[in-house]
């Protein structure tokens, strides 16, 4: 039987979540496994990856075949590489102890850059916030300016036709020794 680590799809239309999981090639995509291995979630950013690492380095020393996005979700992880470092030991080409410290320096080296990203995404994501709050502040002052800038040529206009209304009134009405105008 041809065993192969691949992904077993599940979720929603559109936001897919996907299982690990060791399975004769023959089953059908999401059907009938062998042993689910881990999960893992493109939609966040980066991607959330759960992994049985031994039971994965296992399956893969048993000799099951990753597909190609699994073979990088396993490389990313760091199980293609130990099972790299455990075939040079196989070989004799560096002992046991050389090969775990290899595997713990490039794992403390992976971690460091994985942080990093998430650093950055999270400074990434203050400075846009700040950025579109500052363009919604400027928009805003520019309504005020506009609205303040109408209502005094409102309150001008109504100044002014209010002027002119006390001016037609004198204009209109007799003054003091002088007969009303006969109609």
């Amino acid at each position: 039987m041809a065993v192969k680590i691949r992904l077993a799809r599940h979720g929603k239309k559109g936001f897919a979540f996907y299982h690990i999981v060791a399975a004769d090639s023959r089953a059908p995509r999401d059907g009938k496994f062998i042993e689910k291995l881990g999960t893992y979630n493109p939609n966040t950013n980066p991607a959330t990856i759960d992994l049985n690492f031994e039971r994965a380095l296992d399956w893969l020393q048993k000799g099951a075949q990753p597909t190609d996005t699994c073979r990088a979700i396993l490389s990313y992880k760091g199980v293609m590489y130990k099972k790299h470092l455990l075939g040079g030991v196989a070989k004799g080409a560096f002992s046991e102890a050389d090969a775990e410290a290899k595997f713990n320096k490039w794992m403390n080296e992976k971690a460091g850059k994985i942080e990093a990203k998430t650093n950055k995404l999270a400074t990434e994501a203050k400075s846009a916030a700040k950025e579109r709050l500052a363009a919604e502040s400027k928009v805003n002052e520019e309504r005020a300016k506009a609205l303040a800038e109408k209502r005094a040529a409102a309150e001008a206009e109504a100044k002014a036709a209010a002027e002119a209304a006390a001016a037609e009134n004198a204009a209109e009405a007799p003054t003091e020794g002088e007969a009303p105008a006969a109609e």
